[in-house]
């Protein structure tokens, strides 16, 4: 199961209500790259894949392809809007290493 707190879900329905095309939801994957290895990927969804585990957080569906689902299992995604700036932040308990920006991580230590 992934979580997206309060912070996160009202971010992504500001960036669904500020989007040019309809949006069923946010596509959260792991993709190749970043310093650690891995790294996170959000967009917003025209539909779900036939695939997708998809996860009812509230206002906001989220799809997760199943290759990208055993690595993201159990994470929490926030959004930080401060001084020093503002994006999502991933706490995953799969990540054995993540780098500084914390937008990139291994499954392996």
């Amino acid at each position: 199961m992934i979580t997206l707190t309060e912070n996160a879900i009202h971010a992504v329905g500001r960036f669904i209500a500020g989007s040019d095309k309809p949006s069923a939801g946010l596509r959260i994957e792991v993709t190749d790259g970043g310093c650690s290895g891995l790294q996170y990927g959000l967009k917003l969804e025209e539909n779900q894949g036939a695939e997708d585990t998809i996860i009812d957080c509230g206002s906001v569906k989220v799809f997760v392809d199943p290759g990208s689902m055993p690595m993201l299992d159990g994470m929490t995604v926030d959004f930080i809007d401060s001084l020093e700036g503002s994006g999502f932040k991933f706490s995953n308990p799969n990540a054995a290493k993540s780098c500084a920006c914390g937008t990139s991580f291994n499954t392996c230590s």
